[in-house]
């Protein structure tokens, strides 16, 4: 058998003795209150302790605040895994930061020794996740994320007025002062994420190419697979406005309400199909009421609908990337339609890391525009709010809240 590195618990929270801080803590099902409590410390050698400026909810999040992962959850949990903020401390053995350094904190927590960091998986991570329950659910356990729940390392969030960063040289990154703070906090998740699914759907020059969802993530990946060559992008959801935003990028806005089939009628458009197709929905989505029955009765947990058009409406010898969530399993998944059709299908969390050198340079540089996923923004005191606006759709703009702290409003 390899060997693979033991995993350790580098999730110990060391409060400060007497300074407080304010964080979203997650209470229960829809239930997301600005709590006060501890400020971190250093409690590692590698750790930062980087004071937030500015942070964001993302959709991922949501699968908490509904209560889709109360089995996993624990009360008091400090949500977010995206955020920006200024290092205020770091321990003895990080290298490359210092106070005073404007940061992106990536979600994905790494070690970067072990057998996946070393090929740049490292969302795959063997080191930095000690849940047992991932491992038996899975085989396996994967990366530590920021405010994701027990099985995905019990780490406190980052919507919060500080951070607690372990690993610190691999999971923060070193952003210029003068780049407008949306810009960065967008680069913290969705950007990468999104450039993850257009590498793992192989999106190249001249690709026909189909996106299931709106979102910030979905757009985001309709506006890099265009950046990558793309010839067409379809986009597809239910929501009106957000499809105005797609088409207002240059995509051709598919309304899923008005298709109840979306992968017949993008075969009627595109006779060979999508050469890639790209799920950015998540297992949260049902366009049958079969499936919508089934996760009610909770006779499944996830939904293949979704999966379901995508692989419909792909080309043989495609390429798909599921990148919404999935968690537990779903019913009748088309396995014959993947496997006669030569499918290739692929999925997994960002390997945020790898991707950010060149993700920064781009925005930098001016090539690439992550900002428009913000269409609102409010005080980090007003979060509780702002979940469920997100959650109800009823965000202004339709897409994400940037949310700046005190400090970041200073």
């Amino acid at each position: 058998m390899a060997d693979v590195p033991k995993p350790v618990d580098t999730t110990a929270y060391k409060p400060h003795p007497t300074e407080k801080m304010k964080a979203a803590l997650w209470t229960g099902t829809k239930s997301i209150e600005l709590g006060e409590v501890p400020k971190p410390t250093v409690t590692a050698p590698k750790d930062a302790i980087v004071h937030i400026t500015h942070c964001t909810i993302c959709g991922s999040d949501l699968h908490m605040y509904a209560g889709d992962l109360n089995k996993v959850m624990e009360k008091g949990l400090i949500m977010g895994h995206e955020a920006i903020g200024i290092v205020e401390e770091v321990g003895p053995q990080v290298k490359n930061l210092k106070a005073g350094d404007r940061v992106v904190i990536l979600p994905v927590i790494a070690c970067g020794e072990c057998f996946y960091c070393k090929r740049k998986e490292f969302s795959l991570c063997d080191r930095t996740n000690p849940s047992k329950e991932l491992e038996q659910m899975y085989g396996h356990r994967l990366s530590g994320i920021f405010g994701y729940s027990k099985i995905t390392g019990g780490y406190p969030g980052d919507q919060a007025e500080y951070c607690r960063v372990p690993n610190a040289d691999l999971t923060c990154v070193k952003a210029p002062k003068n780049v407008d703070a949306k810009k960065l906090l967008g680069l913290a998740d969705v950007t990468p994420t999104a450039w993850h699914g257009c590498e793992l759907a192989e999106v190249g020059e001249g690709d026909v190419v189909g996106v299931w969802g709106c979102g910030p993530v979905g757009l985001s990946i309709q506006r890099l697979a265009k950046y990558r060559g793309a010839s067409k992008v379809y986009a597809m959801d239910k929501d009106v406005n957000r499809l105005n935003i797609a088409k207002s990028f240059g995509m051709i806005p598919v309304n899923v309400k008005e298709h109840n089939d979306p992968a017949a009628y993008i075969l009627s458009v595109e006779s060979r199909g999508l050469d890639r197709g790209i799920e950015a929905s998540g297992f949260r989505s049902t366009n049958t009421a079969a499936h919508a029955t089934m996760r009610a009765l909770s006779l499944e947990g996830d939904s293949s609908d979704t999966a379901s058009a995508v692989i419909k409406a792909t080309r043989k010898g495609g390429n798909i990337a599921l990148i919404g969530d999935f968690f537990f399993t779903t019913n009748d998944f088309p396995i014959g339609m993947l496997m006669e059709k030569a499918i290739t299908l692929r999925g997994g969390q960002l390997y945020a890391e790898k991707y950010f050198p060149f993700l920064l340079d781009i925005v930098v540089e001016g090539n690439y525009d992550p900002s428009f996923m913000f269409t609102h923004e409010d005080k980090f005191e007003n979060i509780s709010k702002s979940y469920d606006a997100f959650y109800n759709h009823k965000v202004p703009g339709g897409l994400k809240v940037c949310l700046a702290t005190a400090f970041g409003r200073a």
